[in-house]
């Protein structure tokens, strides 16, 4: 395709306001793309993915414990400087859960509790927490006791003060917010029994203490956590003689099948034997754990669980949009892999031809609209002329500010005409140019596109079958040794040149490109010529020719080398108006999908194809990258690398196997894992912008591309020489 410019109006005066204003096509991506970055660090902090410390101490001396706290009770109070403990009274059972709330276990367990009249006090992280406050509300509700186990579960003694007071902090902001209360009881994770109470842990304690947290640990150990069987679990679980103990289980961190199996026993067997389970405060006769959370502090909790929630909800959206892609992807691989070599086989086999009147050799009209070309129109006409088909050449100058048209004019070439008006448009310029074309075959191209001497020959060949409409010529970056140039060069080989065969053979081709492209006259008049309704009028042609009933097929030796953008800028505004375009002409086709006969069938098969691979893929595709970058940074690092260069590879294939079909140097595909960093990002925003333009009521205007001329007219070896001095 090829930018041609409105009639242009006056620039706005360039103020020091206007040039400090951020466009909102740029704005928006940023913002979403900032959004985007804070909900999953969000997310990998909640998973304990991000600044999560899994160390953990070994035993040191204790000689700097106190004798009390090691002898004591599993309940020790430091706080106002104070060292002492307690123990529970005999007959009470203190139950308690860490590292909840679990959504798969939890409910279990708290069925379990609530079908034997039980309490217990669940100590839980603010990981777990912040992710299903549900089940937290839940406990309070039905009467059991909460305490803190931090936020991500870190050994305290290798932690500083801060982060304890933020691990604090954090755990109670996920409490208020999810059930509305505070807590003044802790457990330390990685906590065993009192006589367990190191020198690393104690100074850990004494500080939790003037925090004002009572710190609870154990001296019953359940080891549910080495999932010893359900009788050993009850057997650990059961103090002797009748005396008060705290029991340590787990409703999270793995499989609980057993524990929940051992309380549903556990529980009537020792109700029966005289013991009382309930919370701690309960058993020790001390006013309850929990305050009311109010104020600021409560909405600042609300938020928090929102924030987490939201971006729960919004990388499960992410994840299967990454399922998505990955199946787009992967699909639209091997449909090009198994559709293109099918194409290639049905083309090229010996003896084909195109149908029963071939070969074509009837005068062609070849249409040139060009505006201010003048560094490249020259070669572009001297290609033509180059050309072994009989045609004419009739360049349409669509109001050029630079002579373009006096330059073809000095030409003094036989058979080519110029045409001029005013500046309207490319519709408007290949509709004149129609008008004025003598023969029924009509050839368009852009005015910086050279042609090979067998270009047009090959182009018209379909037209030997009378159901073909157009043809889609095989349009070659000329200018591909810059990096740009190379990966539109991929691009145009991989993306393009292989759609285009894998569409042929499903009868959707979407685009004639307007490097090269050809057209039966009757078929353009009976749809109306060429319109101006979107920015792709091409690819609105080419749809308006399938609803119409017409074939559209690709001619893989009607070669044209163009010049392709050879700057980010350039580049960004070419395919700016390209996704914009499409968009448009997918939504200006839209009833095709409920219509009957060659239109419905376009309707049904093209147009869900080009928007999942031309649409959707492109826009979810950077996800690929987002969580590539996120698993080599947070993990699991080794799993996601070997991914992503699964799809790697696979592109890789594609992309070798079409440059074989095009018999192109593969040395190009040495930069195609930078492609795929760098040039789907910039594709990425580009279609994210057409979104927003669209969306927003926007209108885009047409933008014309600077030229060089660096394509010029191809050589004995059938590819473009360059020449960089401008024509004249």
């Amino acid at each position: 395709m090829r930018p041609f410019s409105r009639r242009r109006r006056p620039a706005a005066p360039d103020t020091p306001a206007s040039r400090r204003r951020v466009p909102m096509r740029l704005l928006l991506p940023v913002l979403l793309l900032t959004a985007l970055v804070a909900m999953l660090m969000l997310r990998g902090y909640v998973h304990s993915e991000i600044l999560a410390d899994h160390r953990i101490r070994p035993e040191a001396a204790s000689d700097k414990v106190p004798e009390e706290i090691i002898d004591g009770g599993p309940v020790i109070d430091t706080r106002n400087g104070g060292t002492s403990s307690l123990k529970v009274p005999d007959h009470r059972l203190v139950l308690t859960f860490d590292d909840g709330p679990d959504p798969k276990w939890t409910p279990k367990v708290l069925d379990v509790l609530k079908k034997h009249d039980a309490h217990a006090v669940f100590f839980i992280t603010g990981t777990m927490a912040s992710r299903y406050p549900d089940l937290v509300k839940r406990m309070v509700d039905e009467g059991h006791e909460i305490g803190l186990h931090t936020f991500n579960h870190p050994d305290l003694s290798y932690q500083s003060k801060k982060r304890i007071d933020w691990e604090l902090t954090q755990n109670q902001l996920a409490l208020g917010g999810a059930a509305g209360i505070r807590t003044s009881l802790f457990r330390p994770p990685y906590s065993s029994f009192a006589d367990a109470m190191d020198n690393k842990s104690w100074p850990v304690t004494q500080y939790i203490g003037s925090r004002g947290y009572i710190t609870v640990v154990n001296n019953t150990d359940s080891e549910d956590w080495r999932k010893p069987g359900v009788d050993e679990i009850i057997r650990r679980a059961t103090p002797h003689g009748g005396k008060g103990a705290i029991v340590l289980m787990h409703d999270s961190g793995g499989d609980r099948h057993q524990t929940v199996q051992a309380l549903d026993r556990f529980l009537p067997t020792l109700k029966a034997e005289g013991y009382s389970f309930d919370n701690l405060t309960e058993a020790l006769g001390a006013p309850s754990a929990h305050t009311p959370v109010t104020g600021l502090d409560l909405w600042k909790g609300v938020a928090w669980i929102f924030l987490v929630q939201a971006s729960e909800g919004i990388t499960g959206v992410l994840v299967a949009g990454l399922a998505v892609v990955g199946t787009l992807v992967i699909g639209r691989f091997l449909l090009m892999l198994l559709l293109s070599a099918a194409h290639a086989r049905r083309v090229r086999r010996r003896g084909f031809t195109w149908g029963p009147n071939a070969p074509v050799t009837e005068p062609v009209s070849v249409l040139v609209p060009a505006y201010n070309e003048a560094k490249c129109i020259e070669n572009t006409v001297r290609s033509l002329m180059t050309s072994d088909h009989p045609i004419e050449i009739i360049v349409i100058d669509d109001g050029s500010t630079d002579g373009t048209a006096r330059i073809v004019e000095a030409m003094g070439l036989p058979g080519v005409r110029v045409v001029r008006q005013l500046n309207a448009g490319k519709p408007a310029a290949l509709n004149r140019g129609i008008a004025n074309a003598r023969y029924d075959l009509i050839v368009m191209m852009d005015g910086d596109t050279v042609f090979e001497p067998a270009t047009v020959g090959e182009l018209v060949q379909p037209f030997a079958d009378p159901t073909v409409g157009a043809v889609a010529g095989n349009a070659k970056v000329g200018n591909k040794d810059t990096l740009i140039g190379a990966w539109q060069h991929i691009e145009y080989v991989m993306g393009f040149n292989l759609d285009r065969r894998m569409y042929d053979v499903l009868r959707c081709m979407p685009t004639i490109p307007g490097a090269v492209g050809a057209f039966r006259r009757s078929a353009l008049e009976r749809v109306g010529g060429m319109s101006d309704d979107t920015l792709a009028e091409d690819t609105d042609i080419t749809m308006a020719l399938h609803r119409d009933g017409w074939k559209v097929v690709y001619a893989e030796k009607a070669r044209a080398w163009t010049e392709a953008p050879e700057s980010v800028q350039q580049l960004w505004s070419q395919r700016y108006r390209w996704s914009y375009g499409t968009m448009q002409a997918i939504w200006k086709h839209r009833r095709a999908v409920v219509e009957k006969g060659p239109s419905g069938r376009f309707g049904r098969v093209g147009l869900p194809l080009v928007s999942l691979f031309m649409v959707v893929a492109p826009l979810l595709a950077p996800l690929i990258d987002v969580f590539l970058l996120y698993g080599v940074v947070f993990g699991p690092t080794q799993k996601t690398l070997v991914a992503w260069l699964g799809v790697l590879a696979v592109q890789a294939v594609c992309a070798a196997y079409a440059f074989r079909l095009d018999r192109e140097r593969m040395t190009h595909l040495l930069s195609l894992p930078l492609q795929q960093i760098l040039y789907r990002q910039l594709m990425y925003v580009v279609l994210l912008q057409s979104w927003i333009t669209a969306l927003t009521g926007g209108r885009l205007r047409w933008q014309k591309l600077r030229r060089t001329g660096v394509v010029g007219a191809p050589g004995g070896s059938g590819h473009p020489l360059t020449d960089r001095s401008p024509a004249v």
